[in-house]
């Protein structure tokens, strides 16, 4: 297969931020997504769909390498994807490809761009070009040298002061419609080539500090004023802020007027490609990267926790070889590498050759068990665990490695309103979570384990492993015993549990030059 063959076209969509509950596509009962529910008439619509992390980075850089956080290390301990091969680089000789997003994590400073022929970051502390194009290998110049690092720092102050006034919601304004008309620009340039495209978008609306535009606003959160609410999740997860119900609503309604303003403009790309002609041959997959909490489990934003709201996420595919419809399935997000690479491969038939697909010796190997578009998806005919009845397949994993860059936030936030924080707390813990449809099973490196059954408990509010232990039924025990046998074989295939280190260790681990990006990009002071 070459760039020319025809059939081959993907679009890959993610909504940042957004909880499947909070899409009418998903039964939410505000009309958030007019849209996703038309595309659901021709799309499988999944209902287990699970993240491998509750934030950005590792989960673009699993579904870009179809491996988990443990094995391609990008976590905000080490906030770069490296030795690995991207989607897009297995992709390069049969696609031309863009990556276009307005997330900061999403640059040629993490490797997640790397392989995309285009890309570009509308990202808003500073201008787009110093995080993307030619100028990026510029500015890593700049910030290597001490004295041009001078040079860099007052910039990004100034970049910053700039957030300031854009987040502030009196500049602010969603770069979602310049990244719809740059994904057209790049889908007719390629369709006038006669080339194959692969096109990524992240639209990160719906992430903190919500300012939607006016006439969404008007619909959902009628007289809040968004300068007004509590806009820092970090406030309220110290304890210097306090939020109460009426506020979380004020909240949650400007949520979904940005989730609304999304959908209007999917709805935009939609209706060009038909009406280009281009949408019949375009695999189309519709998905968040993580959720975000309002007040559950005394939590707000999507840090310090991996509850089901951050990483049972939507997802959505068009594609002929899948029925529109729902489908109960659990399935890992890094499913879609190999999803994709099903469908733009070279030679996507069952007996396919798996080496032909990736076509890089450094790729994760081609997996049909791991394909959305094979009939034997998630069937591994492996064990969870030794002397397990139950398939591998039918268990999902989560990894959240220590959050250094929200952690150091917290702390000075807390610090701030003159509050101590307890080290041995959940903001400390790294956490991972084997989870199956009926039962889900935390482990935590600083607090105590939990565990829950999510059919009976979908909001994980009963933990059997903890005070509510007596209450646990002799099916719970069992439950229990066989999902933390699947999360310990899972850990054994990664090399164990985690190293244990020092309280100050993780900061002082990172490399200088992972500090100083992260700096840049106005993530550290």
């Amino acid at each position: 297969m070459d760039r020319t063959d025809s059939g081959r076209n993907v679009l890959f969509v993610v909504l940042d931020t957004v909880r499947k509950d909070h899409l009418s596509v998903y039964d939410h009962d505000r009309p958030t997504t007019p849209a996703l529910e038309d595309f659901a008439d021709e799309a499988a619509v999944y209902e287990q769909a699970i993240s491998p992390a509750p934030w950005t980075l590792p989960v673009h850089a699993s579904m870009f390498t179809g491996l988990y956080p443990s094995e391609h290390g990008a976590s905000q301990e080490n906030p770069y994807l490296e030795d690995a091969t991207t989607l897009a680089q297995s992709l390069s000789s049969t696609h031309r490809s863009a990556c276009y997003s307005s997330n900061a994590w999403i640059t040629p400073y993490t490797h997640l761009t790397d392989g995309f022929d285009d890309q570009d970051n509308f990202f808003e502390v500073m201008p787009g070009d110093f995080l993307s194009g030619p100028l990026a290998s510029v500015w890593k110049t700049m910030n290597d040298n001490d004295h041009l690092r001078k040079v860099a720092d007052y910039l990004v102050s100034v970049g910053n002061k700039i957030h300031e006034y854009t987040a502030s919601g009196e500049g602010a304004d969603s770069k979602t419609p310049e990244v719809i008309d740059k994904t057209q620009s790049f889908i007719a340039d390629a369709e006038a080539d006669g080339e194959n495209w692969f096109q990524f978008i992240n639209l990160m609306d719906a992430h903190l500090p919500y300012h939607p535009p006016e006439e969404y606003a008007e619909e959902f959160a009628p007289g809040v004023d968004s300068t007004e609410v509590c806009q820092n999740s970090k406030e309220y997860n110290c304890g210097a802020r306090d939020i109460d119900d009426d506020e979380f609503a004020d909240l949650q309604g400007l949520y979904d007027a940005e989730i609304r303003h999304m959908d209007a403009q999917l709805d935009r790309l939609f209706s060009w490609m038909r009406e280009e002609g281009v949408w019949e041959d375009t695999m189309v997959v519709v998905c968040a990267d993580h959720g975000e909490l309002f007040g559950e489990h005394d939590l707000y934003g999507h840090e310090f926790c991996i509850y089901d709201p951050l990483v049972n996420v939507p997802c959505m595919v068009k594609h002929p070889d899948l029925g529109a419809g729902r489908y109960d399935e659990q399935f890992e997000m890094l499913d879609l590498y190999h999803t994709v690479l099903d469908h733009a491969g070279t030679a996507p038939d069952a007996d396919a050759d798996p080496a032909a697909l990736t076509r890089d010796p450094q790729a994760r190997d081609f997996e049909a068990t791991r394909s959305l578009l094979r009939d034997d998806h998630r069937t591994f005919d492996e064990p969870a665990y030794e002397g397990a009845d139950r398939d591998r397949g039918e268990y999902a994993f989560v990894e959240y490695y220590r959050p250094v860059v929200e952690l150091k936030q917290l702390e000075q936030k807390a610090s701030s309103a003159g509050i101590t924080l307890d080290e041995d707390s959940r903001f400390y813990s790294r956490m991972r979570a084997g989870r199956r449809v009926d039962a889900k099973y935390v482990r935590n490196e600083r607090i105590a384990d939990e565990f829950y059954r999510l059919k009976d408990d979908p909001g994980e509010n009963v933990d059997l492993a903890g005070d509510a232990r007596e209450h646990a039924s002799d099916l719970d025990e069992a439950a229990m015993e066989a999902t933390e046998a699947a999360l310990a074989a899972f850990e054994e295939r990664r090399g164990g549990e985690w190293k244990s280190v020092e309280d100050d260790d993780v900061l002082s681990d990172m490399s200088d030059d992972a500090k100083d990006r992260l700096q840049d990009l106005g993530y550290l002071e």
